[in-house]
């Protein structure tokens, strides 16, 4: 069967002016793309340097610097970076002048063929999207992943086929204009985050909805029975509801109850696997595996879902072990830009650990993190702009309880937090960074910190 859509666009878009907000990595594919289609494409950035590949392009331009936005309601198109805001006043005077919002990502979805399933949610994405390509992968599946991890995809639309899997991973930045139909769908959850690019938490989850507004009565949306924003989802969908729960029984998808992971998707519930096998760390973990086996048991099998999860480690940057020294355990947990996504890695801990924190200041609340400070943080070391909010949720809840706070330290600099976390430790002592802010105050991504976090770790000299 052909594409229709697909050749639709590729007529339609010869000769569009076209213009490209952002000329990073993830955006040269298209741009090559669109450029190879007869589009004469408009690369935009605010940054000046145009990478070397485009500059050899025929029929394209670039606008950058400050006014990289000037003349955008002169285009036919425009192909949205997810850190621009679609509230962008030269991107709002556009689309009132009639010019077409898109991006990589909702015209990728839009062209295929495949069965495209997508994670969303405040924590777990990452894990959960990787989790449920692997289980399709180990059933024999050709999978492609994309979105904020894996690989650009509108470049490859063309070799996909409708028998082929697309699993996504979409931030509320991309769904914010997002109008396509994705097939299997799921929330991980939602915890106030990204409040400096939203203008309130309302708008972060109406974004987060968009991922099964458009859906049809036969998709699946998969929601987390334990997550308070839940029933009002439910009274939107348009598909068929399946949960997951690490709180005890579900009628349809897949929990955790007495130490097993169980599905219920099918007409009897089965038990998938012993919770002890699971190879990830931690109760958070296992609602990431529930949350996957929910959006794919029933294309996979139980026994792909289970041969993954006996054997999967782990994400980079998810409280990723680094290394262990003189008896002391490292853990990198990079990914860990909220408050929420800390306090996941510090519950799966049995002991109170070292802790690295702090980092650029989303505006989002921090007072949730001190019950968990308390509990599982014997020593709490700070760096970056998030460090009083930190600070004072730990004090204000050593307060409430009539106790003493943990002893805590501010640097200026992660060396120096490394360095007085590696003369503190003892022997049987875990130390992980797991900043519960975004990295973009010193870094350029949570990928960046991690990276020199680890490098940091590795020049420790061992006794």
């Amino acid at each position: 069967m052909g594409n229709i859509r697909l050749e639709e666009f590729k007529k339609n878009i010869k000769n569009k002016k076209v213009s490209v907000i952002g000329m990073g990595v993830s955006n040269i594919p298209a741009i090559k793309y669109l450029n190879k289609l007869g589009a004469y494409v408009i690369g935009r950035d605010k940054k000046e340097n145009v990478p070397e590949e485009l500059r050899k392009l025929e029929n394209i331009d670039f606008v950058t610097g400050e006014n990289y936005l000037e003349g955008l309601k002169d285009s036919d198109y425009i192909f949205r970076s997810p850190g621009v805001k679609p509230s962008t006043p030269q991107i709002v005077e556009a689309v009132e002048n009639g010019v077409i919002l898109t991006s990589e990502m909702e015209t990728f979805i839009h062209l295929t063929n495949a069965t495209v399933i997508a994670v969303t949610g405040s924590d777990g994405k990452t894990t959960t999207t990787t989790l449920a390509s692997l289980f399709l992968k180990e059933a024999g599946k050709k999978v492609y992943v994309g979105g904020n991890i894996g690989t650009p995809l509108l470049d490859k639309v063309e070799d996909i086929t409708d028998k082929d899997y697309v699993v996504l991973e979409l931030s509320s930045f991309q769904l914010m204009t997002m109008k396509e139909r994705i097939n299997r769908a799921a929330i991980t959850n939602l915890a106030p985050n990204h409040l400096d690019y939203h203008k309130d938490y309302e708008e972060y989850i109406e974004a987060k909805t968009n991922i099964f507004k458009n859906q049809k009565a036969d998709d699946i949306l998969v929601l987390n029975e334990d997550d308070k924003l839940t029933p009002r989802f439910e009274n939107i969908a348009k598909g068929k509801i399946r949960k997951f729960s690490i709180n005890g029984s579900i009628d349809r998808g897949v929990y955790y109850k007495d130490g097993k992971i169980i599905s219920s998707v099918g007409e009897e519930n089965e038990v998938i696997m012993e919770a002890k096998d699971v190879k990830l760390v931690g109760m958070h973990n296992i609602a990431n595996i529930c949350t996957a086996s929910s959006l794919v048991i029933d294309i996979c099998g139980i026994d792909a879902i289970k041969k993954v999860a006996m054997s999967f480690g782990g994400v980079e940057h998810r409280m990723e072990l680094v290394r262990e020294i003189n008896g002391v355990k490292w853990y990198n947990d990079s990914i860990a830009s909220s408050p929420s996504r800390t306090i996941a890695g510090l519950k799966s801990f049995n002991q109170k650990i070292i802790l690295i924190a702090g980092g650029y200041d989303k505006h989002i609340p921090y007072d949730v993190m001190g019950p968990y400070l308390m509990d599982k943080v014997k020593l709490l070391i700070l760096v970056g702009t998030t460090s009083p909010k930190i600070k004072d949720s730990a004090i204000q809840e050593a307060k409430r309880r009539g106790v003493d706070v943990m002893p805590i330290i501010e640097f200026n600099n992660l060396k120096d937090a490394v360095d007085y976390a590696n003369n503190s430790a003892k022997s049987g002592d875990i130390v992980a960074m797991s900043p519960a802010s975004a990295s973009f105050d010193l870094y350029e991504n949570f990928m960046v910190r991690g990276e020199y976090f680890k490098k940091l770790v590795n020049e420790i000299n061992m006794e």
